[in-house]
């Protein structure tokens, strides 16, 4: 059974190329009635953050990636918390010590400078030199009951490595790569090759499918395996993500955290669709895929050897489809929390009704729920913003001080207040004023709105009521 592993360390939230992993990880074992491991590498007790745990869970749910096996649910194979795994690093630490396929090392880090300096000046390979594995039995017991302090070092041997790649195919290791090669600190604590190979090994791991930056990795996890005497698992190391200027992923792309792009208002399954694409392609024409059709259709061969490029206006136009396809009731739900964080507090019966109204004048225009705000806040508070373009261009020009108190006294005689009435209503009243009908209407939705760019005007006043639009217009 295929048995694939992500493996995050608590240090931090989850971001774009984490996500981006753990989404391959969940397609391939789901395409292979397989099985997703979530195993949380939390052994970096100084770095790890409290609250990044429940993000990087919440942020795996939010996108649809349950696990079978790992924290909160638990598995055959736990616990799925390295810092609780402790016990077992030492106890095959001491294992291969015992079949002589590691031994100790008292080399000091002034040791290493110095013999990584002699390396430099005659031109030799960098790596550790073995100095220590010579040592005999009875003087390195000598040196451990002296109280002398040692790391432990995997003995690997000398030659090459090849390791077949699911997605680079063959690769060569020289010994350089993986020179013994530390597996156990001098205070006692693992090293992260070899707890992720130990956790990879006795998880019955089968492929491990992460990114480029892992690839130096592999020769030491393998060389783990072949000293406990086991068979590694197959590897696939995907390309990085870089920006658009060709560099490394970073915040000045708009790289943030998954949960920020939540809380910005993109939807899972955009995300979901986008993010598997970075590297992917099912062919050269089809963009958007459903979560079944990603199972269906995913495979590592169709993975591209070369970085994917990051692009948040793509992702935005994608999000933007997919808010489209939603069903205005659905749509209403989704926009409901923005608005109300918005306004500062729950909406009543009156907004609610109002937001059921306005949905279809704005689903077309966002491209994220939380554009709702830019472009629909006026709808539901007094207290909306009126921008610098609206003030200056108009609510500070002569004609505003004509325009509002009559436009009032317009609405006031309405007794139907429909939007075509409205309409007709206010280019009668103007229509010997000597006032362009566009410097009119734009007069009037700066002081509606706040804004010069809003949902159509007529409509939104209909939507506001008439005792809301005199007093907008007489209280600007």
């Amino acid at each position: 059974m295929v048995r694939v592993r992500f493996a995050p360390s608590p240090t931090g939230y989850l971001h774009i190329g984490g996500a981006r992993t753990a989404i391959y990880n969940w397609l391939f074992a789901r395409q292979n009635k397989g099985k997703f491991i979530l195993r949380i590498e939390d052994t970096d007790f100084e770095r790890n953050v409290d609250e990044a745990l429940s993000s990087i869970l919440s942020s795996l749910k939010w996108l649809g990636l349950q696990w079978d096996e790992g924290p909160e649910v638990g598995g055959p194979f736990g616990s799925y918390y390295q810092s609780q795994r402790m016990e077992i690093y030492k106890k095959y630490a001491s294992i291969l010590l015992e079949n002589r396929n590691a031994y100790h090392c008292f080399c000091t880090p002034q040791n290493l400078e110095t013999m990584r300096d002699e390396q430099k000046t005659k031109g030799l390979a960098q790596g550790y030199d073995g100095r220590c594995l010579t040592l005999s039995s009875a003087e390195v017991s000598r040196r451990v009951n002296g109280g002398i302090p040692f790391t432990i070092r995997l003995k690997c041997g000398t030659g090459k490595l090849v390791v077949d790649d699911l997605i680079h195919g063959k690769i060569t290791f020289t010994k350089e790569s993986y020179s013994d090669f530390i597996i156990l600190r001098s205070d006692g604590s693992p090293t992260y090759n070899f707890t992720a190979a130990i956790d990879d090994w006795l998880m019955q791991i089968t492929h491990v499918i992460r990114g480029d930056d892992h690839l130096s990795n592999t020769p030491k996890q393998a060389m783990i395996y072949y000293a406990l005497g086991a068979t590694p698992p197959q590897f696939g190391h995907i390309p990085m993500i870089l920006g658009s200027d060709g560099k490394r992923l970073s915040k000045r792309h708009g790289a943030t955290s998954v949960e920020s792009y939540r809380q910005d208002g993109y939807l899972a399954e955009a995300m979901l669709n986008y993010l598997s694409l970075l590297g992917w392609s099912y062919d050269d024409k089809t963009t958007f895929f459903s979560r079944d059709e990603l199972i269906e259709k995913f495979s590592l061969s169709k993975v591209s050897k070369n970085p994917a490029i990051f692009d948040l206006a793509k992702l935005d136009w994608m999000n933007g489809s997919y808010i489209r396809q939603k069903s205005e009731a659905e749509l209403t739900e989704l926009i409901t929390p923005f608005i109300e964080s918005r306004i500062g507090t729950d909406l009543n019966n009156d907004q609610k009704n109002i937001l059921l109204k306005i949905v279809p004048l704005i689903k077309e225009r966002i491209k994220k729920l939380s554009e709702v705000n830019s472009i629909a806040d006026f709808y539901f508070t007094r207290n909306y913003e009126i921008t610098h373009d609206a003030k200056l261009k108009f609510l500070d020009a002569p004609e505003a001080s004509t325009i509002l108190p009559k436009a009032a006294e317009v609405l006031s005689q309405l007794k139907k207040f429909k939007s075509d009435e409205i309409e007709k209503a206010l280019r009668s009243a103007f229509e010997d004023s000597g006032i362009p009908p566009k410097k009119l209407f734009q007069t009037i939705r700066a002081a509606i709105t706040g804004k010069t760019v809003s949902p159509p005007l007529f409509e939104s006043m209909e939507i506001l009521g008439k005792d809301e639009c005199i007093f907008r217009l007489n209280q600007v």
